[in-house]
C-alpha cells in the first residue's frame, strides 16, 4: 500500500492538522467554513473540489449551507483517515484562506456559542444493547435503508447511512437483560477541546453526570427520566489505534 493510503492513528490525524482549525470525529477529519450567503458556499464548495482534483470523490464530502459549508476528509474506501486526507486538509484550508475565509471546529466565543446556528462540528451516533447482535442487525438495517460501512468484516459490524444524511448505528453486547433500562442511547462525538463545554451546558440544562470513569474517550450523561447520552471523543483511547 502506498504511504499516503496508510490508515493513521487518531492522535496523529488530529495532531497534523488541529492547527488549521481541522477536528478528528469517529474516522473523518471535519472543518466549518463560515460563509455569507449560500452563492459563497457554493463557490467554497466548487474550490474545495477543485483542489482535491481525482481524490475528491474518494475523500472529500461537503455540506453547503447559507451560514457555513462542513468540509469532511476520510478515504471512503478504509472507512478511515490516512495520510492523503490529512494532506487534503492543509491543501482545503490554504485555498479557503485564498478566498479570505478560514477552516474552523466553529468553538467561537461564549457569545457565539449561544447563537442557533453555531455550534462546533460533531458526529451523531445511535447505540443499541443487544443479547444477540447478528438477530437484530438485519431488522435495522432494512429498516433504516442503511448498509455495511466500508471494510465491514463481522455481523456485529456498525451500519451506516449510505447518503449519509443520518446517524450511524453500533451495536453493544449485553450479557444479560436490562428491563430497567433504556437500550437505547445517543452517542455524540464532538471535538476533543469542546467536550468540556459541552457537558457543562447539559449539567446545567438539568442534567446529571452517570459516569466520567472513562473520560475522556466518553462521558455518560441523562437527562432528569434517566434517559442516557455518551459525550465522545478520540482522545483516551489506544493511540497506536487506527480510526
Amino acid at each position: 500500500m502506498d504511504t499516503v493510503d496508510q490508515k493513521l492513528s487518531s492522535k496523529q490525524a488530529s495532531d497534523e492538522v488541529g492547527e488549521e482549525g481541522w477536528r478528528f470525529l469517529l474516522g473523518t477529519l471535519r472543518a466549518s467554513v463560515p460563509v455569507g450567503s449560500l452563492g459563497q458556499g457554493v463557490e467554497v464548495a466548487a474550490r474545495a473540489v477543485a483542489a482535491c482534483g481525482d481524490d475528491a470523490d474518494g475523500h472529500l464530502r461537503v455540506d453547503v449551507r447559507p451560514e457555513r459549508v462542513v468540509l469532511t476528509l476520510q478515504s471512503l474506501v478504509q472507512a478511515a483517515v490516512t495520510r492523503r486526507d490529512t494532506d487534503l486538509a492543509q491543501r482545503l484550508s490554504a485555498v479557503v484562506r485564498e478566498a479570505g475565509l478560514r477552516t474552523e471546529p466553529e468553538l467561537g466565543t461564549a457569545a457565539a456559542r449561544s447563537a442557533p446556528a453555531v455550534r462546533s462540528v460533531q458526529m451523531l451516533e445511535i447505540g443499541i444493547d443487544a443479547l444477540d447482535i447478528p438477530a437484530i442487525r438485519p431488522f435495522w438495517k432494512a429498516v433504516l435503508g442503511y448498509t455495511d460501512e466500508a471494510e465491514s468484516t463481522g455481523p456485529s459490524d456498525p451500519l451506516v447511512d449510505p447518503v449519509g444524511q443520518g446517524p450511524a448505528i453500533w451495536f453493544q453486547q449485553m450479557d444479560q437483560p436490562r428491563p430497567q433500562r433504556n437500550r437505547i442511547h445517543f452517542d455524540l462525538c464532538v471535538p476533543h477541546d469542546e467536550a468540556q463545554h459541552r457537558i457543562d451546558a447539559a449539567l446545567a440544562a438539568g442534567g446529571r453526570l452517570v459516569s466520567a470513569t472513562r473520560a475522556p474517550a466518553f462521558w455518560v450523561l441523562a437527562d432528569g427520566e434517566g434517559n442516557e447520552i455518551c459525550v465522545t471523543t478520540w482522545q483516551g483511547r489506544d493511540d497506536n489505534d487506527t480510526p
